[in-house]
């Protein structure tokens, strides 16, 4: 058996499955605020940050190892486990002295991690990916590098608030003792991977790659953002490495204290992103992923490390080989709640059979579909944007507004997207409102693209379960054509008559934008 573990902001969780019988044999997890009360992090972060500051407690996470891995022992026989990988909230980093190697390399089934690792420490909380509080040093990178698209060239990213680099910045320039003092910076992923591993592990491409420090045509730590970024940080970093990279036998720890094979392996961990990447079975160009939750997200498989000329999407490294791209859209379910909100309507009026009453005015009425500030395109948006007949402006015939709302978010996500140049050629849809099929329905027919439904829970750690499998040499697209397939009967094809309808609506809602951006 292989298993997956994926340490998100809310939980630890564990996937394991059997490629044999094409089983999913364990789901488990814990839960930060429910299981670990005495981190005082109900949501999984330390609450009442300053500045824009959004810390957790890595105690916490190790805590939640020990947890996870006793209920796992309970219910299944862990020595039949052959490789553990895993995945991390992308942009958490943890910061370690000199003693942390052999730390590892000592420890004592006896005891818990906690105990045995705290006093390596030299930073005791971890900023994760929503914190905001570097502005300033992102700036600083920016202007060190000549500019904000330089940084996007290399990186694949523009200098971003939540991302590693302009932590690690700031942690430099706020406590510079405790930085001399640290000698190795980890991830979230590579963090748990080198406990598991009893060892210091690289971090991956995928996670890797949201740093704002890997140089994505070389695929290694790039000197000059490294230099911009703080002194000597290059000899705080291990090199790089492809998630399924194996790292030799699990710590004895694991062995001893929970029953796993002294012959059980690690692969390298990645971010949850490109972890779930692969657990939406999604790892090759023309597949797309779009999770529609609070924020909407758009990401897929690219064939070579091109960046987004605008800055607003992220490209990552893509755990089965080659990039991925991440896109994110603020006004996601947001949006959609407060139109239905404001026209008093409920989610009926979303459904396929109410948007088929107004298919005849497809494209025909154009909203800029944001109630607040948006990140993709980056303007702060006070209230959305309308263009069209007097009915639709007025409201006086709300479910003219409602295909409008859906319409603008689907043209948005299909132009802001165009600068991958990969063709759509299958669109995976997750998150609450893919449930719905109405909205299924027209992101098939904006990106005139079938759209298949996936239920998938845990997606990061079932995409781990698979990397481990293919770490181990099993065949990574056969493993998603058993694990990552569509409920039956789920598929939507697109209305083919529409194709060029939304073409014409496309520039008339590029048109629109530029004119309000």
């Amino acid at each position: 058996m292989f298993l997956g573990l994926d340490s998100s902001t809310q939980s630890l969780t564990a996937v394991l499955i059997d490629p044999t019988s094409g089983v999913i044999c364990c789901q488990i997890s814990v839960n930060f605020g429910g299981d670990l009360p005495q981190y005082q992090s109900p949501s999984g972060f330390l609450p009442g940050g300053i500045a824009g500051e959004v810390h957790a407690n890595p105690l916490m996470w190790l805590d939640a190892l020990d947890l996870l891995f006793t209920r796992l022992a309970e219910q299944t026989d862990l020595s039949k486990v052959k490789v553990i990988a895993g995945s991390g909230q992308q942009h958490g980093s943890i910061y370690l002295d000199e003693t942390f190697e052999d730390r590892l390399a000592a420890l004592d089934a006896s005891d818990t991690l906690v105990n045995q690792l705290f006093p390596a420490l030299t930073r005791a909380t971890a900023p994760i990916w929503m914190d905001t509080s570097t502005a300033v040093e992102c700036a600083e990178i920016s202007a060190a590098l000549g500019g904000a698209g330089e940084v996007c060239r290399r990186s694949g990213s523009t200098a971003v608030e939540r991302f590693t680099g302009p932590q690690i910045r700031r942690f430099f320039k706020k406590d510079p003792n405790a930085y001399e003092r640290t000698a190795r910076i980890h991830l979230v992923s590579s963090f748990i991977a080198s406990v598991i591993a009893g060892k210091s592990v690289p971090i991956d491409f995928g996670d890797g790659a949201g740093m704002n420090l890997l140089n994505l045509a070389t695929q290694n730590w790039d000197a000059d953002l490294l230099a911009a970024t703080a002194p000597e940080l290059g000899e705080r970093l291990l090199p790089p490495a492809l998630a399924t990279t194996m790292q030799g036998l699990i710590s004895p720890y694991f062995v001893e204290k929970f029953g796993l094979s002294a012959g059980c392996r690690c692969a390298l961990f990645t971010g949850d992103n490109p972890a779930s990447l692969v657990g939406m079975g999604a790892t090759t160009p023309g597949n797309v992923v779009i999770s529609l939750g609070t924020s909407d997200t758009f990401f897929a498989a690219m064939p070579g490390p091109k960046t987004d000329p605008n800055g607003y999407g992220h490209v990552f490294g893509n755990p089965a080989g080659g990039y991925m791209s991440l896109i994110c859209f603020r006004n996601g379910s947001l949006a959609r709640e407060a139109l239905r909100d404001k026209l008093g309507l409920d989610w009926s009026a979303f459904d396929r059979e109410a948007l088929s009453t107004t298919v005849k005015f497809a494209g025909e009425n154009l909203m800029l579909p944001f109630f607040g500030p948006e990140i993709t395109p980056r303007h702060d948006f006070a209230a959305p944007v309308l263009k069209g007949s007097p009915s639709f402006e007025s409201g006086s015939d709300p479910a003219l507004q409602v295909r409008a709302l859906l319409e603008g978010q689907f043209l948005n996500m299909r132009l802001h997207s165009e600068w991958m140049e990969v063709k759509t050629e299958r669109i995976r849809l997750t998150g609450g409102a893919s449930k719905n099929e109405g909205i299924a329905q027209l992101v098939a027919d904006v990106f005139q693209a079938p759209v298949e439904r996936l239920d998938v829970s845990n997606s990061a750690a079932l995409g781990a379960a698979l990397i481990a499998a293919a770490a181990d040499g099993h065949d990574l697209p056969a493993l998603q054509q058993v694990f990552c397939q569509a409920s039956p009967g789920a598929a939507l094809l697109p209305n083919t008559l529409l194709a060029g309808i939304y073409q014409t609506a496309l520039g008339c809602f590029k048109t629109l934008l530029d004119s309000n951006c």
